[in-house]
């Protein structure tokens, strides 16, 4: 059996590989991505990018990519809820455009607002212009129709078999790391032997995509229309729509998906574009790490439809990837790798909650609606409900509780650094440096000799002065040292007593515990 090496093995070319490979090579470090499909991706279904994922995508050089074929950006998107479909809405929930919020945003000089509006895009958009990006770089290897079968875990590497598909061969694959990015029935998951922990009982769903030209839409606009247990997406000017459906037991046999169309909706699809089972579950990893071997996106949380946790599979292969990089250049400490579970998994956890709350809700509302419950009843029990879309991305995770977070100090570290522009109009998201960056805002530029101390660790720290009366007046910090993910990992007025000691702690080296506030 042939053997190749690579510092990092990503199994699956999906939205967390794609970008996983490519966080690596933002920061130097080459990786072989497997993926055993060798067709074109086709999932139609919309995909909502938030403001704060189109941040993460922009400091990678993607998101005018990425932009270019979604929605069109002067249209917003509705959520119409109905008792039933082609019956007047209960309520309708309107999403700014995204060209709206960029105006707001432009006007916003606190810093909370993203320095990027959010994208409606296709999952098959999205995954298509992230695998172009992962095919032209040179650090990249993307070996399609190849597909990850087992795994072997030495001390200090992963050992995976694969199979060429064409060539109907097995392979070795020696990682230094491996991460599972293959999706919600990951193989990587499974020869691990990680459990998936279910917050609710699971319930047979289908999507269904098809076209149809009896189906009208309440609005011309992009829309999801809630009505009888399902969901039903449009997309803007198009006649395909995506169909959320509930199945019972008389839908056990989906090799007809035209007739159960007829039967639920009482519609007509001329065309079926594709028809996919899955289960309403919201579980959640045992686990995010066995060895030298991760979990990323849907691999180490099952939310559907999948659509709805795009930014957490984002931040996941974000969040891993500069940790794996400062690994494999060996400036990073062993409490930094450590550090993603702790991270990313108290992220899914949060989303599960939200998700299960938003989940009771719809099943509410369809029990009320069944009942005969007036339109005021039905309305008000929407309206408690905390916004189904986040376009802002706002509940992008802190962490206050990270060990590699500094959290001694008059101002707390661990939130995202404000998107703010500086004086000069530049965007100070793109001033920072790919690595980690000390911002100085400092009279005599005291973070020059900061600097040159972690870099003579081999700690890769960006200087930059700003000089800027603005941020002097709104932050108490002179000193703020940001992660590659936007993230403040030290902040301080002034230098600090024992530098080494908090690029310890910053580099995981040596694990803070945290301080609750």
């Amino acid at each position: 059996m042939s053997a190749s090496h690579t510092p990092v093995l990503v199994v699956g070319a999906g939205l967390a590989g794609c970008v996983l490979a490519l966080e690596l090579a933002h920061h130097g470090v080459a990786s072989i991505v497997v993926e055993r499909s060798s067709r074109p991706p086709r999932h139609p279904e919309p995909n909502l990018v938030t403001g704060r994922g189109m941040e993460l995508l922009r400091r990678l050089g993607l998101a005018e990519s990425v932009r270019a074929v979604g929605a069109d950006p002067d249209t917003p998107a509705r959520v119409v809820w109905s008792r039933a479909i082609g019956e007047e809405p209960v309520l309708v929930n309107s999403l700014p455009s995204a060209n709206e919020l960029r105006r707001q945003y432009a006007g916003s000089g606190a810093g909370d607002a993203p320095a990027e509006p959010y994208v409606l895009l296709t999952g098959a958009g999205l995954t298509t212009r992230l695998r172009a990006a992962v095919r032209g770089n040179p650090l990249i290897e993307l070996r399609e129709g190849w597909t990850f079968t087992d795994l072997r875990l030495d001390a200090d590497r992963t050992v995976a078999t694969v199979l060429d598909g064409a060539a109907r061969v097995r392979h070795e694959i020696h990682a230094g790391y491996l991460a599972g990015c293959d999706g919600a029935q990951s193989t990587v998951r499974r020869c691990l032997g990680v459990p998936l922990r279910d917050a609710i009982t699971p319930a047979r769903h289908c999507t269904v995509s098809f076209r149809s030209d009896t189906l009208r839409p309440p609005h011309p606009a992009l829309s999801t229309i809630t009505a009888d247990g399902m969901a039903l997406i449009r997309r803007d000017g198009h006649d395909l729509w995506i169909g959320h459906l509930p199945l019972d037991s008389d839908d056990a046999d989906l090799t007809n998906p035209a007739a159960l169309l007829s039967r639920r909706l009482g519609t007509r699809a001329y065309e079926i574009v594709g028809v996919t089972p899955w289960q309403e579950a919201l579980g959640v990893a045992g686990t995010y790490r066995r060895g030298t071997a991760y979990l990323v996106g849907e691999s180490a949380h099952r939310f559907h439809p999948p659509s709805a946790t795009v930014d957490t599979c984002l931040a996941d292969a974000v969040d891993l990837g500069w940790k794996l990089a400062a690994a494999v250049r060996r400036w990073g400490g062993p409490h930094l790798l450590g550090s993603y579970e702790g991270e990313r998994r108290r992220q899914a956890m949060l989303e599960r909650e939200t998700l299960s709350r938003s989940i009771e809700a719809r099943l509410r509302f369809g029990r009320l609606a069944a009942a005969g419950a007036s339109h005021d009843r039905l309305a008000t029990l929407v309206l408690r409900q905390p916004p189904a879309v986040d376009p802002a991305g706002a509940t992008a995770s802190r962490h206050d509780t990270s060990p590699v977070i500094w959290h001694d100090g008059p101002e707390p570290a661990g939130t995202r650094l404000p998107a703010v522009r500086t004086t000069g109009g530049h965007h100070l998201f793109d001033l920072l440096g790919p690595q980690f960056t000390l911002i100085d805002l400092t009279s005599g530029h005291d973070g020059r000799s900061l600097v040159a101390a972690a870099v003579a660790r081999g700690i890769p720290v960006a200087h930059l002065p700003v000089d800027d009366d603005a941020l002097r007046a709104d932050w108490r910090s002179r000193l703020v040292l940001v992660r590659p993910d936007h993230y403040v990992s030290w902040r301080s007025p002034r230098s600090p007593a024992d530098w080494d000691a908090v690029l310890d702690v910053v580099t995981g080296h040596r694990a803070q515990d945290h301080v609750s506030t």
